[in-house]
């Protein structure tokens, strides 16, 4: 791959991917006569230099551009509700979502929300919800301004009850973007603490996908590519990003949100409840769950491990190298290997638990997980 061309995807989503692909977005909504779009982002990009770099291009086209990025860093219902208030307000007629998990997550919620106005988790995908999801969306389209969630080729919203905390899934087909701009120009600024925490998030996508339970030879080999890139590229766009880096792990962020449609697995499900519960950064909290959960996994999968080994090119194949080395891996981007290092107490483990064991996350998991399991493995990390 050359990391100065831009090259065009289709999986199903178009995907258009290199340097530069995000000042595409003026022309394709012109040639798509989109001249009203709301643009979805959180607080913290609405200020960056790009983000208005975008902006200008697009008010020079002559296409009317409102910005809602009124947003939560753990989204929640209410977000989503504004939002969709400010589209309706502005008459708007199309939705373009620029950043990273929290951004696009609102994002493709208002695209449900705008022609679906019952209670927003009616439409919970756990709870068959998706029967619902039954009218036209207006069009969408991502640009994701971080290498972690791989939001921008998914298909699923995580959004949380403002009052309980509990995070639900809106899904469907429909809600796939029509087109992505993946232009890792726009990784290059990250601080180096959120490149850590985004790419072990897509690290965890990968790495969980590939174990999850359903039997998925594709997403097995997606999965598996992805930790091979990211393993070559993450701890350099952390201490010394370049083009290349940041390509990298661009590109194996999508791969992991493609092969997530697997599923997922324990280590989610350690980490959503301390994103509800004390509003910790998604990607944070699986990096520093993924060494503990993956440890639980071990017993009975070790054929699993011994791949995931290869892939990584460890001299030790077995499960506990694999651990080994994610524990290497955070220790060399800064990331801490206890949860007391995130402000976790042990007042908090059986909260904790108790969300963890009602998370969505873990029945695609190789293995059970019990309640009293979810608790262990937090007291271990603590």
């Amino acid at each position: 791959m050359e990391f100065d061309k831009i090259y065009q995807y289709n999986f199903p989503t178009t995907i258009r991917f290199g340097a530069g692909s995000s000042k595409e977005l003026g022309d394709y909504l012109l040639s798509n006569k989109l001249l009203k779009p709301l643009i979805v982002t959180d607080p913290n990009v609405a200020q960056l230099d790009f983000f208005k770099t975008i902006l200008k291009d697009l008010e020079r086209k002559n296409i009317s551009v409102e910005v809602f990025s009124d947003i939560h860093k753990n989204p929640v219902k209410s977000d989503v509700y504004k939002g969709t208030q400010q589209f309706d307000d502005t008459a708007r007629d199309s939705v373009v979502g620029i950043g990273g998990g929290a951004g696009l997550d609102v994002a493709r919620s208002i695209v449900l929300r705008v022609n679906h106005r019952e209670d927003l988790f009616k439409y919970d995908d756990l709870i068959g919800g998706d029967i619902y999801v039954t009218n036209d969306v207006p069009h969408f389209i991502t640009i994701p301004t971080t290498a972690g969630t791989g939001s921008e080729v998914g298909r699923s919203a995580v959004i949380s009850d403002d009052i309980t905390h509990q995070k639900k899934i809106l899904f469907s087909p429909k809600l796939l973007a029509k087109i992505v701009f993946a232009d890792p120009l726009l990784t290059m600024g990250l601080p180096a603490p959120v490149t850590a925490a985004t790419g072990m998030d897509a690290l965890t996508h990968n790495m969980e996908a590939f174990l999850a339970k359903m039997p998925h030879p594709l997403c097995d080999g997606i999965a598996l590519e992805g930790l091979f890139l990211i393993n070559q590229s993450l701890e350099k766009a952390v201490n010394k990003p370049d083009l290349e880096s940041r390509s990298k792990m661009l590109i194996a962020s999508l791969m992991g949100a493609v092969a997530f449609q697997k599923g997922l697995g324990v280590v989610h499900s350690l980490a959503h409840p301390l994103s509800s519960l004390l509003d910790t950064h998604h990607g944070l909290a699986n990096a520093v769950n993924i060494p503990y959960g993956m440890q639980f996994n071990i017993a009975g999968f070790e054929s699993k491990f011994r791949r995931i080994a290869r892939t990584l090119e460890l001299k030790d194949e077995s499960g506990e190298g694999v651990v080994n080395y994610l524990f290497e891996l955070n220790s060399k981007i800064n990331i801490p290997h206890k949860l007391t290092g995130i402000g976790v107490k042990a007042e908090h483990i059986e909260p904790l638990a108790d969300l963890a064991f009602a998370d969505f996350a873990h029945p695609n998991n190789p293995k059970p997980v019990s309640r009293e399991d979810f608790k262990q493995i937090y007291l271990k990390a603590l």
